[in-house]
């Protein structure tokens, strides 16, 4: 998750968390939410399949996978034999530049696969549309991680205006950035990959279920619906904010003929990073689908995996904080080791790479420029050298 890091942001979190405690149901946002009830059954207007719980099986599974095996037989009949890549790209805020320096790395080296499936989660959400896109895109990616500063995601909000807030700054600068970057041409070509039999997932957080949504925007681009663009805007701005932080995004559903909202957050409050449910098997899939390839898995975690060295002084805030930033950290391991065991049990070779430890650059804010080049030129001449993918998670010596 994309969590702020500097002591004066985490008060400003804990200020809004006691504003609206004392203020009661005090909020900017008039909501008709969707009743527990209609859970299960509420769908996106006219997109009936555009979404689904990151915790379960979607219903259907068998006619999802009819469909990419026939997309496959007539776009790109000779994947049947190559090797099936996915890739899964995790949050870490700024740190997720890392990531996109060694994917543009990684097409300098040559070797970038395509992807079958990517799947991005916070700052990795707004990284997976064009990893998913591929090469072509990497200047728009480049783009978008090394000339963005603080003031082009958020602006914070008065001490006064939090009162009544829903949340401690305005994403209005990254919804007009992503205005910019994620246009009518970036959809089209989600719906020509899609049509391929390759699929692209976000992750988000459902606040009133407390569970993880997974979005398939390749079906959301595809429905011809006039608001499918604005929609996978909001979806890429609801993976990255970070509630009480940014401004949470209200998405309208529908249930029993009636319209309701749901409030969605930054998957990164359910995980760090993600592939596909652990309930799933992959071989009865490659099986449905009739890929037959060797199967592989990239996982790029946007943030180091040591952990930080830092004395905390005994005052609520560097407490508070600290502790935040060790539960991010172990929330994140604990997601490569069920990616892991998942590959481990579906025969599909693994790869993870993550921020290297000797790097020992600090940001001088949120998204600061001067750091978030460095970074991506780490990620970028690691790959382009050929990047040493561990084979297994932290801390584990596969037999």
């Amino acid at each position: 998750m994309g969590i702020v890091k500097t002591n004066r942001n985490i008060l400003i979190i804990i200020f809004v968390l006691s504003a609206l405690l004392m203020s009661g149901c005090a909020t900017s946002h008039k909501r008709t939410p969707l009743p527990e009830a209609y859970g299960d059954i509420a769908q996106i207007p006219y997109i009936p399949n555009a979404r689904f719980w990151g915790d379960t099986l979607p219903t259907g599974l068998q006619e999802k996978f009819s469909e990419i095996k026939e997309q496959i037989r007539e776009k790109e009949p000779e994947a049947k034999y190559q090797p099936i890549d996915y890739l899964a790209i995790s949050g870490g805020g700024a740190n997720g530049v890392f990531g996109a320096g060694l994917l543009v790395g990684w097409t300098a080296a040559g070797n970038r696969p395509d992807f079958r499936i990517v799947t991005g989660i916070s700052t990795g959400a707004l990284i997976a549309p064009f990893a998913f896109l591929g090469p072509k895109y990497d200047a728009k990616l480049k783009k978008l991680y090394t000339t963005t500063s603080t003031k082009d995601i958020l602006e914070k909000r008065s001490l006064l205006s939090i009162l009544t807030a829903d949340s401690a700054a305005d994403t209005t600068p990254l919804r007009e950035m992503l205005r910019n970057e994620i246009d009518v041409k970036v959809l089209e070509d989600i719906v020509a990959e899609h049509d391929k039999g390759r699929r692209l997932f976000i992750g988000t957080t459902n606040l009133d279920a407390k569970r993880p949504v997974i979005w398939n925007i390749g079906i959301i681009a595809k429905s011809g619906v006039p608001n499918a663009l604005e929609l996978v805007r909001d979806i890429l701005v609801a993976s990255a904010s970070i509630p009480g932080a940014f401004t949470p995004i209200y998405i309208e559903v529908e249930a029993d003929g009636h319209r309701y909202d749901e409030i969605h957050v930054d998957g990164g409050t359910s995980s760090q990073v993600f592939l596909y449910p652990a309930s799933l098997d992959m071989r009865w899939v490659r099986r449905q689908i009739g890929l037959k390839g060797k199967s592989r898995i990239y996982v790029i975690r946007n943030s180091r995996i040591e952990p930080d060295w830092k004395t905390v002084k005994p005052k609520i805030v560097p407490i508070l904080g600290s502790t935040i930033s060790t539960l991010i950290r172990t929330q994140g391991i604990g997601d490569l080791y069920r990616i892991y065991l998942g590959a481990q049990r579906d025969g599909m070779d693994y790869n993870v790479a993550f921020i290297p430890s000797d790097f020992e650059e600090k940001p001088k804010e949120e998204f600061d420029p001067e750091y978030m080049g460095k970074l991506f030129d780490l990620g970028y001449q690691m790959a382009k050298d050929g990047y040493p993918w561990e084979k297994a998670p932290p801390g584990y010596e596969p037999p």
